[in-house]
């Protein structure tokens, strides 16, 4: 029988199998922080946007309510209510609050800074909560086990993207690595309500789904009290975590009630759409892949470190039956728990038909949990020296090549990767810089997009005033609309969060009226890739230099041309490297419409 879990103020739990003497060239905390810190504030400024939720779901809400005007995706409309205000408003809030010292001091008054400042907070407070979660895991299991959950951390692509994203997925990450440190720390007793506190904010401001991850901690918590008999200390800790996340969610819908002028539980409205929705509704959609979808985007932005993850339970089971490792029964019930987290997550998103990348994101910390350990596991074992043994009889040579090779290519891999999306496709964030030089633009400007719209980077990289469009392109499914500025008739703050916008709805079915007239446009985002052919509705609009002219053209990969080598991977354009692998360029462009055109 497990020994009973300890209560409050009892000493640390007993060690995980894989725990070794603690090391005096341990990663020091603050050390750690300024580690993630670093990879991720270089995230925050170079990352290209991967999905244009984050822009119109997100940073365009953020922007309505920090300037008064911005695009409005159906999901907030008042008739459906599927986004919270709450969430938005925090972020806006923060913006807010920490661009005034400093404009104070006459530094950073464009709208481009609030974007990069809001990044940075975000890659930060990513930092904090990897920082956490790593000592935790250095605490629990050892500290070369935490060196290795930092490695997986800060060198796969994944995290390049998820940690500095303005999107609930990963706002549901940091809150779990939260939870997941306090349910793992028995450091001083139970954190029980406090894991549950985390986990329950991150579900209701963040995503209801990742609630998924606490199940294996809240089943061990029900086991052991049911072993032990400590059911009522057991049932008042996940009370008393149950009541915070009640609190939190009382307060979450008093102010979506506020902005929406209706009661409105938005957690609940998520989960009705995404789950009970039927017929031409739902998030199939927009599109369905194949069961093996996040095995291959996984393999792409974790490599080695996505198949350690999955290796590691068996081998801790491995270990146990096979191995005998003397452990106790608690200690291997906790390992188990520690690594099931991710294969509950991944197996509930596959059986799922609609997948994107951002729905892993709340697993990315157990993801590189389980790497970390099972990477462990495995030097301990090729480093055993006990003669019975087979492994001790490989000359260290080989075992020094056997792992020390693919760590160095998962590293070159991890690194080219980022690398690679960095320079193919971070020229939505560049363009627009021209509209902010002096004469250039004008309030009232129309920034119009055609099939260019998903990579739309937001508002706030445009000057003040200056407004993004959209023409009719290929594209036939329901593009944002714009929130109300209604300033009469006594609508009070905020009018385009409740009145209800017209032409919405939640089956992607096209709005006409959501579309401008090209005629009213003085500039245009375009990309001109020579293995796209041109269209009557998606024509070169670069080539056409009767009516525009480039203001500033960034390269651009153009995927349909290029190798899959260059598309995963940063290829550089030497000599030496033959020509059917490097990668292709088209251009993508601000355009301005030329004086001499008389549309205007």
């Amino acid at each position: 029988m497990p020994p009973p879990p300890p209560k409050q103020g009892a000493p640390t739990a007993s060690r995980l199998p894989m725990q070794a003497a603690r090391k005096p060239h341990e990663l020091e905390p603050i050390l750690a922080f300024y580690i993630f810190a670093a990879a991720n504030i270089v995230a925050a400024f170079f990352a290209p946007i991967q999905d244009c939720d984050e822009v119109f779901n997100y940073w365009e809400p953020t922007h309505y309510l920090n300037h008064g005007y911005g695009l409005q995706t159906w999901e907030y409309s008042p008739e459906y209510a599927i986004r919270s205000w709450t969430y938005t408003g925090l972020h806006s809030l923060v913006i807010k609050l920490g661009m005034m010292p400093l404009r104070l001091f006459g530094f950073a008054k464009s709208k481009e800074a609030e974007f990069y400042f809001l990044r940075t907070v975000l890659a930060i407070t990513c930092a904090v909560c990897q920082t956490r979660f790593h000592s935790v895991i250095a605490r629990t299991f050892n500290p070369r086990v935490a060196l290795f959950f930092v490695f997986a951390m800060v060198f796969s692509p994944g995290m390049y993207h998820a940690a500095p994203a303005y999107l609930p997925s990963s706002f549901a990450m940091y809150t779990a690595m939260l939870g997941f440190s306090a349910f793992m720390d028995w450091s001083g007793g139970l954190r029980t309500a406090q894991g549950l506190m985390w986990f329950g904010i991150g579900s209701l401001l963040g995503w209801p789904f990742a609630g998924a991850l606490v199940l294996p901690f809240v089943a061990e918590e029900v086991f052991l009290a049911a072993v032990t008999g400590q059911g009522v200390e057991c049932i008042q800790r996940l009370a008393d975590g149950f009541t915070r996340s009640v609190v939190f969610l009382a307060l979450q819908t008093s102010l979506d009630t506020f902005f929406y002028k209706s009661i409105t539980v938005v957690p609940w409205n998520i989960v009705m759409y995404n789950v009970f929705s039927g017929g031409n509704r739902g998030p199939d959609i927009y599109g369905v892949e194949p069961w093996h979808f996040y095995v291959r985007n996984l393999a792409l932005n974790f490599n080695i470190w996505f198949f350690l993850a999955l290796a590691a339970l068996p081998m801790v089971l491995g270990q146990h039956l096979l191995i005998k490792t003397t452990v106790s029964k608690q200690t291997l019930l906790r390992s188990v728990v520690f690594v099931s987290p991710f294969y509950l997550w991944l197996g509930i998103f596959t059986l799922q038909p609609h997948k994107e990348e951002r729905f892993m994101y709340p697993a990315y910390p157990a993801l590189a949990l389980n790497a970390a350990v099972a990477l462990h596991i495995l030097l301990a074992n090729l480093g055993s020296t006990d003669p019975s043994r087979l492994v001790s009889k490989i000359p260290p040579q080989v075992k020094l090549a056997v792992v020390g090779i693919p760590l160095l290519l998962a590293f070159d891999v991890g690194v080219l990767r980022t690398i690679g999306t960095l320079t193919a496709y971070s020229a939505p964030l560049k363009v627009y810089k021209p509209l902010h030089e002096s004469a250039v633009s004008s309030p009232g400007d129309n920034v119009c997009l055609g099939k260019e719209w998903y990579r739309f980077p937001s508002s706030y990289l445009l000057p003040d005033r200056v407004r993004p469009k959209f023409i009719k392109s290929e594209f036939s499914g329901l593009l944002p609309g714009e929130f109300s500025e209604a300033t009469v008739g006594g609508f009070g703050l905020f009018p385009g969060t409740w009145l209800v916008p017209s032409g919405m709805n939640d089956e992607n079915l096209e709005d006409p009226s959501k579309y401008t007239s090209i005629e009213h446009c003085k500039f245009l985002v375009d990309s001109s890739l020579p293995g796209v052919s041109p269209t009557a509705l998606e024509p070169d609009y670069i080539a056409d230099t009767e009516h525009w002219k480039p203001l500033r053209c960034e390269p651009f990969l153009d995927t349909s041309r290029t190798h899959l080598v260059g598309r995963l991977l940063w290829v550089p354009d030497l000599p030496f490297i033959p020509e059917q692998f490097r990668r292709k360029w088209g251009q993508y462009c601000l355009l301005q419409r030329k004086h001499t055109d008389k549309a205007l």
